[in-house]
């Protein structure tokens, strides 16, 4: 790996790690949200709060983060001589910083939004598809989770049809799909036990007035 190559990594890894779920919530005079309802800082958390403001800046923020962290590197990349290659490893490196954020002692989301970001980084068609499977799912069975674990799965079906087999991006996708289920663990335990909550759930009163416990 060169040296210009380990810098964008470092560059996307350090873009993930912005928690838009906590910034945004400290901004808007709310409790952090890792400490009421699921603990997660993601979008889906924030929404039980009753903040829908906040919970939609969240959703656009981690997007956001994951398309630039891979759209930095299919612009600047070719320029230093990076390929496809440099570009699918920028898009699990700013995966990796939403899920384990330097800025957050290590403790982030579980990377759905920011894993749609990147997506839309890598192929338009694979990111409509990942998404219409997640908004086809939420309004069927209304969980979050399982949502977001059927799009996860499915994204490199998807892209073995959309990008091929022989791409780097099917298996950027494949380690995309693993990193988001293994961070869903929890959510599948409770899925399993059927304890698991349903989108628009809302948390204590804490978690509107800034005072959230543990």
């Amino acid at each position: 790996m060169t040296t210009t190559a380990f810098a964008f990594l470092v560059a996307a890894y350090l873009i993930g790690s912005l928690s838009f779920a906590v910034i945004v919530s400290r901004l808007m005079g709310m409790a952090d949200p890792r400490s009421y309802g699921s603990g997660n800082p993601g979008a889906t958390n924030v929404l039980r709060s009753g903040k829908k403001l906040a919970a939609a800046l969240t959703l656009l923020g981690d997007g956001v983060k994951g398309w630039v962290a891979v759209a930095l590197v299919q612009w600047l990349g070719p320029r230093y001589g990076l390929g496809e290659q440099a570009v699918g490893m920028a898009a699990i490196a700013v995966l990796v910083g939403h899920m384990w954020p330097v800025f957050f002692g290590f403790k982030g989301g579980k990377g759905v939004a920011t894993a749609v970001g990147v997506l839309f980084g890598l192929n338009l068609w694979l990111a409509l598809a990942a998404v219409a499977t997640w908004l086809f799912m939420a309004v069927v069975v209304k969980i979050s989770s399982l949502s977001a674990l059927t799009a996860a799965v499915l994204a490199p079906v998807y892209a073995f049809f959309i990008v091929g087999p022989n791409s780097v991006y099917f298996g950027t996708s494949i380690i995309i799909a693993i990193l988001v289920v293994h961070r869903h663990k929890s959510n599948l335990i409770k899925l399993l036990t059927g304890q698991e909550g349903k989108i628009g759930d809302k948390a204590d009163g804490s978690a509107r007035n800034g005072t959230g416990g543990q």
